[in-house]
Order: C-alpha cells, then sequence, then structure tokens
C-alpha cells in the first residue's frame, strides 16, 4: 500500500460497477493516486483455455468435461474448486464431499494432487460429479451453461472469472484478501458465504448441502439471476464506451504522453 501512494499510477483489475466506491476511494488525492485504472475484468473470452495451455497436467481432458457438462441441465451444475496454493486438510475433503452427496447437486470438483477424495468421486463421470486432478479448464467450466454456482476460495483471478462467466458464488475464503473478497461478493448479492478460515477449516456438511443444494435449485435463483446481470455487465464494461474500455483508452494516453516527453 504504501509502494502504491508513491507510484506513478494504478492499474487493476477489476470494473467499476462493482467496486466503484473503492476505486473513487483510491483516486481520492488526499488519501492516494488520481492515476487509478479499472481494466477488468481480465480473463480469457470464449472460455476456450485449456489444461494444457495452462501449463499442467490433467486427469481429464477439457473434451471430456465439456462433453459430460454437455449432458446436464442447465444451470444445474456446482462447479468446486480452491486455486493452485490451498489444499483441504483430509476432514475438510470428507465434510465437502459429504456435504456435495448429501445436497443431490451434479458437481464437477478440481482437487489438488493429494486431496483426500471419496473413490466413488473418483469414477470419471460414473459417480455423483466429475473429479479433476491437476489444472482444470477454470473459465471453460465456468463459461458453459450447465454451471450454476462456484463453490471457491475467492482468490481475485476465480472471482473475476465468476464475475465474467455469471456465475453464482458459494464464498470459503481461506487467507489473505479472499476474506474482504468473499464479503464483496455477498455484499454484491452474488454470493454467500459457507465456510472461512484455512485448508483445516471443516464446514458443517449439512449446511453445506444445503447452501449447495439452494444453489442451484428454486431459493437460488435470484441470486443466480444477479450473477448473469453482473455476467452482462462486466462485457459491457469491457466492450467500447464501457467504463474499462475507457480506463484502458485513458491509460494508453497517459501512457503515450510519457513517451513523447
Amino acid at each position: 500500500m504504501l509502494a502504491n501512494l508513491g507510484s506513478w499510477g494504478l492499474v487493476v483489475n477489476t470494473f467499476s460497477d462493482l467496486e466503484g466506491t473503492y476505486l473513487d476511494h483510491l483516486r481520492n488525492e488526499d488519501h492516494g493516486n488520481p492515476r487509478v485504472w479499472a481494466v477488468g475484468p481480465l480473463a480469457p473470452s470464449g472460455g476456450t483455455a485449456s489444461a494444457a495451455e495452462r501449463g499442467g497436467p490433467v486427469s481429464v481432458p477439457a473434451d471430456k468435461v465439456a462433453a459430460w457438462l454437455d449432458g446436464c441441465e442447465e444451470g444445474s451444475v456446482v462447479y468446486v474448486a480452491f486455486g493452485t496454493q490451498a489444499m483441504l486438510s483430509p476432514p475438510a475433503a470428507a465434510a465437502l464431499a459429504a456435504g456435495l452427496e448429501r445436497s443431490g447437486a451434479r458437481f464437477v470438483w478440481a482437487a489438488r494432487a493429494g486431496t483426500a477424495v471419496p473413490e466413488v468421486f473418483e469414477e470419471a463421470g460414473g459417480g455423483p460429479g466429475l473429479v479433476i486432478r491437476g489444472w482444470a479448464p477454470q473459465v471453460a467450466i465456468l463459461g458453459h451453461p450447465a454451471v450454476g454456482s462456484f463453490v471457491t476460495h475467492c482468490g481475485w483471478n476465480s472471482v473475476m472469472e465468476a464475475a465474467a462467466a455469471g456465475v453464482a458464488l458459494l464464498a470459503w475464503p481461506m487467507g489473505a484478501d479472499q476474506f474482504t473478497n468473499a464479503q464483496l461478493v455477498v455484499e454484491a448479492g452474488v454470493g454467500v458465504r459457507v465456510c472461512e478460515g484455512g485448508p483445516s477449516s471443516v464446514p458443517d456438511p449439512d449446511e453445506l448441502a444445503r447452501a449447495v443444494a439452494e444453489s442451484v435449485g428454486e431459493p437460488g435463483r435470484e441470486r443466480r439471476e444477479r450473477a448473469k446481470a453482473m455476467g452482462t455487465r462486466t462485457m459491457q464494461a469491457t466492450t467500447e464506451g464501457g467504463s474499462s474500455y475507457e480506463d484502458l483508452e485513458k491509460l494508453v494516453g497517459e501512457l503515450s504522453k510519457l513517451v513523447t516527453m
């Protein structure tokens, strides 16, 4: 934050519709730097990024994930992923598995290598859901019509990718900025808390099952609709005339002045 205060400018992967209040605060000359540009969400368009393109091995090829999702009803699947750093403890993984199973919802679980996942879940498409080991084609999964909600640690990249895809979030923040990110999506009406704390935190399986079931059922319809509306607004922000589009043009203009000076 001290470096930000002393910097020439600040470029942020966000958009005004989501964080306008905070961007205005950063732009206040009494508190920060007026050169602040929100140019997000920065996410691959079209949802075509594959696991191989992300640079890691994967247990289920992207085309098989897409084929599995194609067989599911619209908005009926819960996607579960906690980023590249956090690995759930065995008790936490067991509680998550129990919650998913009791919810009755279909799911795609991107589990890090070493995560204790029930054997029945490991059967590719043969159990209640699909488990992916290694890199998951997250943008493509979130962009699939079958996906209705996302159990996430609320890392900022995941939040932005979900916002761009118009997918509601089930927040399980584990560290750093993830707690404030989770609070942000809850306040925006597109998320709900299901657990919090490090990878060793253990959610109540029954409460988690209820939240998961609601997220893709009728009780979660309003939240899903708000998430879809946010997805539309992210598209508007990044197209010509949108807030992020205009901020990027302003940034280019300022950089051009520096080059010509």
